[in-house]
């Protein structure tokens, strides 16, 4: 199974981890990556993504069958936020399962640092002082 979607609503990391689960698999790995709240010695409140479904699809279909290819994964799924994201909450849930441990691992880390790399999201960061910035780097 294989899930990608944008979300304006909070990440439910558990409900997304059950849906990993298979008796064939004997490995799943779970990247949740939380807005802080801080940047470069400013204080953040909050992360503001943009992004467009069908070409972040596009993006996410072809990492996912790099990463099927590369290391036998099973199942991927991934989730990114979209709108406004409050400090301290997930903005991107990626969860694998393999049937061995090396494999999900390895894989888990493939898709999020791809995700970061190639998904077209646009963020930008909110601060505590009213200010806000675009911004390109993770």
């Amino acid at each position: 199974m294989t899930l990608f979607a944008l979300s304006p609503d909070p990440l439910d990391g558990p409900a997304l981890h059950r849906r990993l689960h298979s008796l064939t698999d004997g490995a799943v790995v779970v990247f949740e990556g939380v807005v802080r709240n801080h940047h470069n010695h400013q204080a953040v409140t909050a992360l503001a993504y943009e992004g467009v479904e069908a070409l972040a699809a596009e993006t996410f279909a072809a990492i996912e069958q790099e990463a099927i290819a590369q290391f036998g994964l099973s199942q991927v799924i991934a989730i990114h936020r979209v709108g406004q994201v409050p400090a301290g909450e997930p903005a991107v849930w990626v969860g694998v399962a393999s049937p061995h441990r090396d494999a999900a691992f390895a894989g888990c880390r493939y898709v999020i640092d791809e995700l970061k790399q190639r998904l077209p999201i646009w963020k930008k960061e909110l601060y505590e002082d009213g200010h806000a910035r675009w911004v390109n780097e993770a």
